[in-house]
């Protein structure tokens, strides 16, 4: 599974423990130019992250991530663009204010 698949949660992991449950895009892609197709593609997993959570769905298949804050990761494994890095800092705004969270990595 990876960012290509845009209608499937790639990673879940939920740690009750520490009241979180954590969503992870896996983009493998890198980021070269012209980046929109790339930036689409993550924008249509987000979205389709955003209507598994908001959904109920992630309760329904995890119980345990019941009263979890939920966050979204992108695990990437390129750097991303100063492009990219834009639309992650304004899709965390819309994001956050849903109630969830937006984080990424390199790996």
């Amino acid at each position: 599974m990876s960012i290509l698949d845009v209608n499937v949660v790639d990673i879940i992991g939920v740690d009750p423990d520490k009241g979180i449950a954590r969503l992870v895009i896996c983009d493998h892609l890198e980021w070269i130019d012209p980046v929109g197709e790339h930036l689409l593609l993550l924008q249509e997993k987000i979205n389709s992250y955003l209507r598994f959570l908001e959904g109920g769905e992630l309760g329904q298949h995890y119980p345990n991530s019941k009263g979890c804050k939920c966050a979204i990761e992108i695990a990437m494994k390129y750097q991303p663009s100063s492009e990219a890095l834009r639309f992650i800092e304004k899709a965390r705004e819309i994001i956050q204010d849903a109630g969830f969270d937006l984080t990424y990595q390199v790996a």
